[in-house]
C-alpha cells in the first residue's frame, strides 16, 4: 500500500502560459475599445458643436491623444515581459507606492466598475430587443441609505450578473479560450461596423434638416470641441489594458507595442468613418435631439432599413458590449495577479490553476466584486470618475517614459519622443483641472477613492517587510 502523502503544489509559483499571439493581442486592444460608446456619442457631440467638420475633428483629436498615450505605453512595455500593465510600468518607474495606488483604484472602481457597467449595458441592449421580466417590482424602491437600490431593474441586473459569471467561467478555462472568443467577437463587431459604414455612406435618401428649437448650438468652439472630445474619450477607453496580459502574450516586448498602436489605429479609422456615415444619413439637428437614453446608431439604422436595420444594429451593439466585457474580464485580474506576486495584494490573487494556467482566484474575486456593484447599482456613479482616475495614472505613465528614457531603462525607440509624453502630460493636466472645475464633487470623490489606498499600501508594505525578515530567518534556521 502506498503511504506517500500527496505532493502539495504552491499555486502562487505556477507560471502563466504564453498562448496569445500578435493578432489576438491587436484584437484584444480593439475589442476593449469598441464597446457601446461610438454608437451613442454622436448625439451629445452634435448638440455641442452642430458642425460636421468640428465633430470629426473632435474624434480625430481624441484619437490622436489616445495614440500618443499608446506610444508612451508601448515604450514602457519594452521594459518587461511580466503581466500587470500600468501597475508594472509604474512599479518599475516609481516604486511600489504609485503602482499600488493605481492597482487599488482599478480594483475598487476602475476595473470592477467598468465590468459592472459594460455588463449592465449589455443586458440593457438585450432588454431592448427582448424585454426582460420586471422582477421584484414591488421592492424596487427599497434602498440602503437612499443610495443603493438592489431590486431596481432586477431583470437587467440578473442578466448582467449571468454574463459576468459566464465569461469569467470561460476565461478560467484558459487564456487561449478567452482570447479565441475575443477574436471571434471582435471580428464580428468590426465586420458589422464596416457593413454599417458602407450602408450609411451609400445611403442616398438622407432626411431633410429640421429646425428644432431644442437644439443648443455652442458658440464657444473651443469648449464645444473639448466637451465633444470628452465624449469621444469614453468611446476610446481601455486601450492600455493589453499590457495587463503581457505574461500570456508571446514575445510581449515586441507584440504589446505593436498591438497598442495597431489596435488604437484601427479604432480611430473605424470611428471616423462610422461618424461620417451617421452624419451622412441624418442631419445634425436630428442627431442633436436624440436623448441620452436613446442610441443614435439605432435611429440611423432605422432611417436606412427600417425595423430590420434597428434589429440588426441592436444585435451589433449586443455583440460589441459582450465582446468588450469579455476583453476587460480577461485583462483586469492579471493586474491584481501581478500585485499579489509583489506581495501588495492577497496572495490568493496570484494563484494559477494547475491545469488551465489562469489566475483563477483573481478572476473569481474580480467577478464577485463586479457582481456586487451590478446589484447595488452604484457602478454608474463610480464610472463617472473612471476617466478622471485613468488620465491621472496615464499622465503619470507619460512622466515615467521621460524618466526611464533618460535613465537608459527604455532602450527601444519611442514614437515621437519626447513630443508624445510631453503633449500627453500637458493634456492630462488640462483635463484633470477642467474636470475638477466642471465636476468638483465627482472629482473629489474620485480623488478620495485614490487616497483610500494609502493606508492599505502601508499595511502591505509593513506586511511585506515582516515576510522578508521572517523568510531570511527561516533560511538561516530551517526548522
Amino acid at each position: 500500500m502506498n503511504t506517500d502523502s500527496p505532493v502539495t503544489i504552491d499555486e502562487s509559483k505556477i507560471p502563466l502560459k504564453r498562448s496569445l499571439g500578435l493578432i489576438t493581442a491587436i484584437l484584444l486592444v480593439a475589442g476593449i475599445i469598441i464597446g457601446s460608446g461610438v454608437f451613442k456619442k454622436i448625439a451629445p457631440m452634435s448638440a455641442a458643436l452642430m458642425d460636421k467638420n468640428y465633430i470629426l475633428l473632435a474624434w480625430l483629436l481624441a484619437g490622436i491623444i489616445t495614440l500618443l498615450g499608446a506610444f508612451n505605453v508601448a515604450g514602457l512595455a519594452t521594459m518587461t515581459d511580466e503581466s500587470g500593465g500600468i501597475y508594472e510600468y509604474l512599479r518599475l518607474s516609481f516604486g511600489n507606492f504609485f503602482s499600488f495606488i493605481s492597482g487599488w483604484t482599478a480594483f475598487l472602481i476602475g476595473g470592477s466598475g467598468s465590468i459592472a457597467a459594460l455588463a449592465f449595458i449589455f443586458a440593457e441592449s438585450v432588454n431592448y430587443l427582448i424585454p426582460l421580466p420586471h422582477l421584484f417590482s414591488s421592492w424596487q424602491n427599497i434602498s440602503i441609505g437612499n443610495f443603493v437600490f438592489p431590486f431596481a431593474s432586477a431583470g437587467v441586473k440578473i442578466l448582467a450578473v449571468f454574463a459576468i459569471l459566464l465569461l469569467t467561467g470561460v476565461n478560467i478555462l484558459g487564456a487561449k479560450k478567452g482570447g479565441n472568443l475575443n477574436n471571434l467577437l471582435t471580428a464580428a463587431k468590426v465586420g458589422g461596423i464596416l457593413l454599417l459604414i458602407v450602408a450609411g455612406l451609400s445611403f442616398s435618401h438622407a432626411l431633410p434638416a429640421t429646425n428644432s428649437s431644442t437644439v443648443s448650438v455652442n458658440t464657444n468652439i473651443f469648449s464645444g470641441i473639448l466637451a465633444a472630445m470628452l465624449s469621444a474619450f469614453w468611446a476610446y477607453d481601455g486601450w492600455f489594458l493589453v499590457g495587463n496580459v503581457s505574461g500570456e502574450i508571446k514575445n510581449p516586448k515586441r507584440n504589446v507595442p505593436i498591438a497598442l498602436v495597431a489596435g488604437v489605429g484601427i479604432s480611430i479609422i473605424l470611428y471616423l468613418l462610422l461618424n461620417e456615415a451617421f452624419m451622412h444619413v441624418l442631419p445634425l439637428s436630428v442627431l442633436a435631439n436624440i436623448g441620452e437614453d436613446n442610441i443614435a446608431a439605432l435611429e440611423v439604422a432605422g432611417a436606412i432599413a427600417g425595423n430590420a436595420g434597428v434589429v440588426a444594429i441592436a444585435l451589433l451593439i449586443i455583440v460589441c458590449t459582450f465582446g468588450a466585457l469579455n476583453a476587460i474580464i480577461i485583462a483586469y485580474p492579471r493586474l491584481y495577479y501581478r500585485m499579489a506576486q509583489e506581495k501588495f495584494f492577497p496572495k490568493s490573487f496570484s494563484f494559477v490553476h494547475p491545469r488551465f494556467r489562469t489566475p483563477y482566484l483573481g478572476l473569481i474575486y474580480s467577478m464577485m466584486w463586479s457582481c456586487v456593484l451590478v446589484i447595488s447599482g452604484t457602478f454608474d456613479t463610480l464610472t463617472n470618475m473612471i476617466i478622471f482616475t485613468e488620465f491621472f495614472f496615464s499622465g503619470l505613465m507619460a512622466v515615467a517614459v521621460i524618466k526611464m528614457k533618460r535613465k537608459g531603462k527604455i532602450t527601444a525607440r519611442v514614437i515621437l519622443y519626447p513630443l508624445s509624453p510631453i503633449l500627453f502630460v500637458l493634456f492630462s493636466l488640462a483635463l484633470l483641472i477642467n474636470t475638477f472645475m466642471v465636476m468638483p464633487k465627482q472629482s473629489a470623490v474620485g480623488l478620495l477613492f485614490i487616497l483610500s489606498g494609502v493606508p492599505v499600501y502601508f499595511y502591505y508594505k509593513k506586511k511585506k517587510k515582516i515576510t522578508e525578515i521572517t523568510g531570511k530567518i527561516t533560511e538561516v534556521t530551517p526548522f
